[in-house]
């Protein structure tokens, strides 16, 4: 037998703040690194320190920032520390380095692939491959649906 569906309980839900135009973004609070610093980061690639200088870029960018010049900054310095590191030696970078920092690496091939300058797409292109050799599908699904921006 079937039970008394009379009940109006279930229309005291406000089903419109599931609407997709109400949605509203909660303001990220940056309350850590402002992006690398970049004497730091240059005195490290004059040094032939490309590793610590790759991990000090990825550590500190300024992923819930939303000033756009703090932005430009860490992605034109990490992408000379990605063009400095030899394809050689892209490999063990990648090795060295966790699933969150992965992601984040990741984020800046993608971003490098949006603005290419002379000879930056290959190389970018080897850095994509070792990323996805280590990170897999997961790395890149992470990336594109992450709102958080490089």
């Amino acid at each position: 037998m079937a039970k008394n569906t009379s009940s109006s309980a279930f229309r005291k839900i406000d089903v419109d703040q599931y609407c997709e135009d109400n949605y509203n973004e909660e303001e990220i609070e940056q309350t850590g690194p402002q992006g690398p610093d970049e004497n730091e980061v240059k005195n490290l690639i004059q040094k032939g320190k490309l590793l610590d200088a790759l991990r000090i870029v990825l550590v500190n960018a300024p992923l819930g920032s939303k000033n756009q010049q703090i932005k430009e900054n860490a992605l034109n310095l990490t992408l000379r520390v990605l063009l400095s590191v030899k394809p050689s030696q892209i490999e063990e970078a990648v090795n060295s380095l966790d699933s969150d920092l992965l992601d984040v690496l990741m984020k800046y091939v993608y971003k490098g692939f949006e603005n290419p300058s002379e000879g930056s797409s290959g190389h970018l292109l080897v850095w994509h491959e070792k990323v996805y050799n280590v990170g897999g599908v997961g790395c890149i699904i992470r990336v594109l649906s992450d709102t958080r921006r490089v």
